[in-house]
């Protein structure tokens, strides 16, 4: 980090706002040693706001929070589609994005963001149950129904309340690195990183065994990023064709088995940037990409930056 000072997030709970939505931002962004966040929970005004699912809130703070803020979250809310939220609201998200706080939605707290009109123009989601009603209601919006969360830089979306979860590890790989992304992911008990590409429904006429067997396969390359990864390889260890290997892993993850292993690999080479003093040749060797100059060019692709710059970024007291 730069400064001292610590990330302000807010967490702006509306009328019928869902328990889960409201809580995952609030204990993911809690601050500890390992987050230097400060959380704030607030609603249109102070005091009692009545909830869904028999539950109510009593927040301490009122709209001037997002004056304060350096991350907004929306948490889902009931009957999303029936009103937008108050003028006052509206106004305040606006004003708070303009003055360059990332707003965040989780599930059908995307209506409350598209109300501002923020999302026009631009790809975001929402829980799967009311995609095409956010896009009805806002058909300015490119509405992707198939994906867990969306990323458009400042505005942020995501699907139903779990995605939660993988959006704000998503934002901490980005704020600390994916070293701290990775303890909040333990600390939660839950999946270190899945693909915002990731389908969030996916029908199937009958059930099929082969989740465990996938997962497994995945667990098994993660062992072994620095030896040869095929998906010849990959598939004969899920006791399945390449074929049937490839259109299920899609599905599953969002990424083809060499994409998903080209970043992993990438993962892995952030994890020993921050975290060691190798070398970057001596990194890419170990993650499997062979040389320095295969890890830079992958690194850029995927990250946007170079593995040195990444490293000067993250490594502590520089």
């Amino acid at each position: 980090m730069t400064s001292t000072r610590l990330r302000r997030v807010a967490v702006l709970v509306l009328d019928g706002a869902k328990p889960l939505d409201v809580g995952i931002p609030a204990q993911v962004f809690t601050t500890r040693a390992t987050m230097p966040y400060e959380v704030r929970v607030c609603g249109a005004t102070p005091g009692l706001v009545a909830g869904g699912d028999g539950l109510s809130y009593h927040v301490a703070h009122g709209l001037e929070t997002l004056e304060w803020a350096d991350i907004v979250f929306i948490p889902g809310y009931r009957f999303p589609d029936r009103d937008d939220p108050v003028p006052a609201v509206v106004e305040a998200l606006v004003s708070a994005h303009a003055r360059g706080a990332r707003l965040a939605a989780i599930s059908t707290g995307a209506f409350a963001l598209a109300a501002t009109g923020l999302l026009d123009g631009k790809r975001a989601t929402t829980h799967w149950h009311y995609t095409r009603a956010l896009a009805a209601r806002h058909p300015l919006v490119h509405v992707d129904e198939n994906v867990l969360f969306v990323d458009e830089g400042s505005v942020l979306t995501s699907a139903g309340a779990a995605s939660g979860i993988d959006l704000c590890l998503h934002i901490l790989r980005g704020d600390l690195g994916i070293a701290a992304s990775n303890h909040a992911a333990r600390r939660l008990v839950a999946a270190p990183y899945r693909s915002g590409g990731q389908a969030q429904y996916v029908l199937r006429d009958v059930p099929e065994p082969l989740g465990e067997r996938f997962a497994a396969t995945r667990e098994w390359a993660l062992h072994r990023l620095g030896d040869p990864l095929t998906l010849a390889s990959l598939a004969r260890h899920a006791a399945v064709s390449p074929r049937t290997f490839s259109r299920r892993f899609v599905e599953d993850t969002g990424y083809t088995p060499m994409q998903w292993v080209m970043r992993a690999r990438i993962d892995r080479a952030r994890e020993l940037l921050e975290g060691s003093a190798h070398s970057i040749e001596q990194i890419a060797s170990d993650v499997g990409l062979g040389t320095g100059t295969n890890l830079r060019l992958h690194f850029q692709h995927i990250l946007g930056t170079t593995p040195s710059e990444y490293r000067s970024t993250f490594t502590p007291g520089d």
